[in-house]
């Protein structure tokens, strides 16, 4: 399968490398070169340097041919202005934002978007572990 990321901070950089490792094609989206450095030397995926928000970036990291963006910088405002961009003008149909405020990501979800929310899942988790299931 083919993915875009925009982000390559913690998050986007481990979701990356796992799926380079499992043999996807995998393009990664920063504005912020030194980010590129911290993936590991074996990701054989594009890098592409630039604004996720931005159309021709998108269109450089290879989106219109994606089969899934994933928007997981540290920005809601940026993640669900670039899953838009991703769905409604290169047309793929799997897009998934980091939404941090939970609001906000059931709002998106609304809207069509697949928002997920750290601290609706991270809740969900410890609820869990507490009453042990």
């Amino acid at each position: 399968m083919r993915f875009v990321i925009m982000g390559c901070g913690r998050l986007g950089r481990t979701v990356a490398t796992t799926l380079d490792s499992e043999g996807h094609e995998v393009s990664i989206i920063d504005f912020h070169e030194a980010a590129f450095q911290l993936l590991p030397e074996s990701f054989g995926g594009r890098t592409v340097l630039g604004n996720g928000v931005d159309k021709q970036i998108q269109a450089e990291a290879g989106t219109p041919e994606a089969d899934v963006f994933m928007a997981l910088a540290n920005g809601d405002n940026r993640n669900a202005m670039a899953a838009q961009v991703a769905k409604h003008l290169h047309g793929v149909d799997r897009v998934v934002a980091r939404i941090f405020d939970t609001e906000r990501a059931e709002v998106y979800r609304e809207l069509g978007l697949e928002a997920v929310n750290p601290t609706s899942i991270v809740s969900d988790l410890v609820r869990q572990a507490a009453f042990g299931s």
